[in-house]
């Protein structure tokens, strides 16, 4: 089975999305991406800085913006088998499962990022990466510190989150065989401190229609594959305030005998986590429209 995975927050960098711009209807297409999510999203994936796009509230429709527009432009979509996306990237997979629709995707994405935006003002919080390290003594560190693992993203990395004071306290003195690295982002996400995000997200996602995917689709909640557009819906609402679980996602493709993994713009984390967690799978990171040939082989490829 060939799947396509989808990135999330942290991916994106400045000017990133100006090669897609060059491919027909993508202007168009984005242009209707801005109206459903709030977002200019042409300026922000061309002209705005690192800064800028670092908001919560412009990165993640940005983020989900990409991955779309890159999944619409891949060629034998049909034969990909299963879909899975990192935090946000959760949303992309389900619009390319068929679950959302593209435009309750981008509205949804728009008003999470501003939800989870406006909840990080409640309180001096965070992320670190933790990279290295026994988990199970990283983990008691944590609980020591009253930090909350927020990504368990597999290959040996830790994302942790709470109040600034414990994670630099964290840094300060880290587990044996670990580094710990200050993450720019607004707020703990995926804990309790985003739960009010929660709540207004859940409202909103009620009112959409979700239909059963047309493909597999895991989930970050514990990597399971879930059969319902209902049951998806609702763990994209409850995955904000609870941890990302791409390292049991990643099993579930050992499982499920994946045999090549496509990620979508804007690629490379995922891609960098398969390598080391997956070895032995082929992989392609969509970057630019110059990646969709290798991952049009890749999809195309016997297993």
């Amino acid at each position: 089975m060939k799947i396509a995975v989808f990135p999330g927050q942290g991916s994106q960098s400045p000017g990133f999305l100006s090669p897609w711009l060059g491919l027909d209807g993508a202007a168009d297409r984005l242009a209707q991406y801005s109206e459903w999510s709030g977002v200019d999203l042409v300026a922000a994936g061309t002209e705005w800085d690192a800064d800028r796009i670092r908001d919560t509230q412009v990165a993640q429709p940005l983020i989900v913006a990409a991955s779309l527009l890159s999944w619409n432009a891949l060629d034998d979509r049909d034969a990909v088998g299963g879909v899975a996306g990192h935090s946000v990237g959760e949303f992309a997979a389900a619009a390319a499962a068929g679950v959302l629709s593209e435009e309750d995707a981008l509205r949804l994405v728009g008003l999470r990022g501003r939800a989870m935006a406006e909840a990080a003002t409640s309180a001096q919080t965070g992320m670190s990466a933790v990279i290295g390290g026994d988990e199970a003594s990283v983990l008691a560190r944590l609980d020591e510190l009253g930090l909350t693992p927020a990504n368990y993203n597999g290959g040996g990395q830790l994302v942790v989150a709470g109040a600034i004071e414990a994670l630099q306290a964290l840094a300060a003195d880290p587990v044996a065989g670990t580094r710990v690295i200050p993450l720019q982002v607004a707020g703990a996400f995926h804990t309790e401190y985003m739960r009010p995000a929660v709540e207004t997200l859940r409202g909103a996602a009620s009112r959409v229609h979700a239909s059963d995917p047309r493909v597999t689709v895991w989930t970050n909640r514990d990597g399971a594959a879930l059969t319902s557009g209902r049951e998806i819906v609702d763990a994209l609402v409850d995955q904000v305030a609870s941890p990302v679980r791409w390292d049991r996602c990643m099993s579930s493709f050992a499982d499920a005998g994946v045999s090549g993994i496509v990620e979508l713009a804007p690629a490379g984390t995922l891609t960098g986590l398969a390598k080391r967690a997956l070895r032995g799978v082929p992989t392609v990171a969509v970057k630019t429209p110059d990646d969709l040939g290798a991952a049009r082989a890749l999809v195309d490829a016997h297993a």
